[in-house]
């Protein structure tokens, strides 16, 4: 049994949980994930580790109720257990000295994005991060993401803070203004298609984290398919990152629908 060990509420829907997992915590690298299952008879979910402390042994994790298995998830308190959480798995991301990275995260996204934030920033990068959410109580993590960035950009679709726009108008003026040698994006399917469109007409390499379409997280249930570069992956064992000016966003919008 995992025991929570501290709860946050970032919104109605969105908990921030900090939960007991020493070994977990000690092998986890940037863009790892962990399936957590709440009851015996629990559905294994799939979650993108956002940080981890040695120290204390915890790994957090940030989970938006959206179906009867994350709900349950989202309502425990500390002292509660979750029954099964196995890491870490998927490949670690790609760190190196690039020179200057934007990282754009929308939503939730911006929690499997803050390790990768951290880990750019201590590997020499110069870190420009680009957060974007519908409204301002919907923008996560902000005063840990300007820690570890040299610059933050906020965009709200409806300007209730920081910049009236979207997360790829905060983007594009980053690199009008400035070389960038690689952009990193996690969010939504369809802000990360039209992230690597625009990156695509500026020739700026562009990593994108494709595990919100994950179900089972082995590679056994093959409900994670994606094309990319024209050939068959599995997001939770080839990924879940990729290199997304190859990635078939069209067919994993078209396979995400089947969900809904």
């Amino acid at each position: 049994m995992y025991e929570i060990v501290c709860k946050e509420h970032f919104s109605d829907n969105v908990v921030r949980l900090d939960i007991k997992a020493p070994m977990i915590a000690r092998a986890r690298k940037p863009g790892h994930f962990v399936i957590v299952r709440c009851g015996e008879k629990g559905e294994r979910i799939p979650l993108t580790i956002a940080d981890a402390d040695t120290t204390r042994g915890t790994i957090t994790l940030v989970v938006q109720a959206i179906g009867v298995s994350t709900r349950k998830i989202c309502a425990l308190e500390p002292g509660d257990c979750l029954t099964d959480v196995v890491g870490p798995l998927g490949r670690a991301t790609d760190i190196k000295q690039r020179g200057t990275v934007v990282c754009c995260g929308g939503g939730v996204g911006v929690a499997p994005l803050l390790p990768i934030i951290k880990a750019m920033k201590e590997a020499g990068n110069r870190v420009v991060s680009v957060l974007a959410a519908r409204t301002k109580n919907l923008i996560i993590l902000e005063e840990q993401v300007r820690e570890y960035s040299d610059e933050v950009i906020i965009m709200t679709d409806d300007g209730s803070y920081g910049r009236k726009g979207l997360v790829t108008d905060g983007v594009e003026q980053v690199i009008q203004r400035e070389k960038v040698d690689e952009v990193v994006t996690i969010g939504p399917a369809i802000m990360m298609k039209f992230v690597s469109r625009l990156t695509q007409r500026y020739n700026v390499p562009t990593i994108c984290s494709l595990n919100t379409i994950m179900v089972d997280g082995t590679g056994m249930c093959g409900a994670c398919r994606v094309t990319v570069g024209g050939k068959m992956r599995f997001v939770c064992v080839d990924g879940p990152e990729f290199d997304a000016h190859q990635v078939d966003f069209d067919e994993m919008l078209m396979r995400m629908r089947a969900y809904s």
